[in-house]
């Protein structure tokens, strides 16, 4: 008998998928749809199903890493709650602007071009950010988890970020690490990168996680913990309503999180250990082989070259192996050199 009600092989497919996405997910709070959706599509599941199976299964890898981060102490509940607010607007008006041009016959081709765009913009941006700095912050990641209990170096907020929170609109809110940001700064931000959420359809977490570091100036690992707490509240309403629909398939869902549940812990446990100028350029390349793989994928319809959705999808699915791979790599190598270190001044 066939466990799920699918081939050994598939089952296989399956765990080995949750496991390479849930590293992802647990390690920059995003990767679940990004990835997980078009591998369903091109498998041939019904585009119902691939979604809500999707959803299904971000909803469940995020509550595992929301867990890990919360016991790392990279969790900020009251910045996820505003956050949740103001991205709900920001989506609400994001997808009346799709209806918009899909009035005017637009919005496939304007959407396409503006998910290319942003995903390599932000792509670059945060990777030239990371090697800019060089390496100035020689911790070797060490400590990420404390930052929720302590004061952050105001060298370490990016500039835009202290221009916002300049800005003393009251009321302030104090955020992890002693953060002071106006309630409105933190509405508009989460308003911004739910309008570009809403509009563009897909999860936001690839928006979220930047727009926390560069915008509001919360720590990276707080805010990946944070962007996962938000992902819980929008992907367990995502998945109840595409299962009340039929939408959810458990032979697809579950496999993926007997993966994921391992990945994920992994890759949340990765954030306290790995340089956060790492995790940052690992997050700008995978991006950017987003970036080009959603290109060829939008080429595909225009040029009528069906192979090249086909070539889309093999580009995401190497980025994501070569980055999760990447990420755990480097956790393996910090851990062994703090190892080997401790051991030298045990000596």
């Amino acid at each position: 008998m066939e466990p799920f009600g699918i081939a050994p092989a598939m089952l296989a497919l399956f765990v080995s998928f949750g496991f390479m996405v849930g590293v992802l997910f647990g390690f920059f709070g995003m990767g679940g749809s990004f990835l997980v959706t078009p591998a369903l599509l091109v498998m041939g599941y019904p585009t119902r199903v691939a979604v809500g199976s999707g959803m299904a299964f971000v909803f469940g890898t995020a509550v595992i890493a929301t867990l890990k981060h919360r016991d790392l102490g990279q969790v900020d509940y009251k910045l996820g709650g505003l956050m949740v607010v103001g991205t709900t607007a920001g989506i609400e008006v994001g997808s009346h602007l799709v209806y918009s041009l899909e009035a005017l016959g637009l919005a496939g081709g304007v959407i396409g071009v503006t998910y290319v765009f942003l995903l390599g913009g932000i792509g670059v941006f945060v990777s030239y950010n990371a090697l800019r700095s060089d390496g100035s912050d020689d911790s070797g990641g060490g400590g990420h988890h404390e930052v929720a209990n302590q004061d952050i170096d105001p060298d370490d907020i990016p500039d835009i970020a202290k221009q916002i929170q300049s800005y003393r609109v009251p009321p302030m809110m104090t955020l992890s690490g002693g953060i002071q940001v106006s309630l409105w700064m933190i509405l508009g931000v989460a308003f911004a990168t739910g309008l570009l959420s809403g509009f563009l359809g897909v999860g936001g977490g690839f928006i979220r996680m930047p727009a926390l570091f560069y915008l509001i100036g919360v720590p990276v690992p707080i805010a990946v913990g944070t962007d996962l707490f938000e992902i819980v509240i929008s992907g367990g309403f995502g998945a109840y309503t595409y299962g009340l629909n039929g939408g959810v398939d458990l032979s697809i869902v579950v496999p993926l999180l007997a993966g994921s549940a391992l990945g994920a812990r992994i890759g949340s446990a990765a954030t306290s250990v790995v340089n956060e100028d790492d995790i940052k350029i690992y997050f700008g390349l995978m991006l950017l082989g987003g970036s080009v793989a959603v290109a060829f994928q939008q080429s595909a319809g225009y040029l009528g070259m069906p192979v090249l959705d086909t070539i889309g999808f093999i580009l995401i699915m190497l980025s994501a192996f070569m980055v999760s791979g990447a990420v755990i790599y480097s956790t393996i190598t910090t851990m062994r050199a703090r190892s080997n270190a401790s051991a030298t001044t045990a000596d």
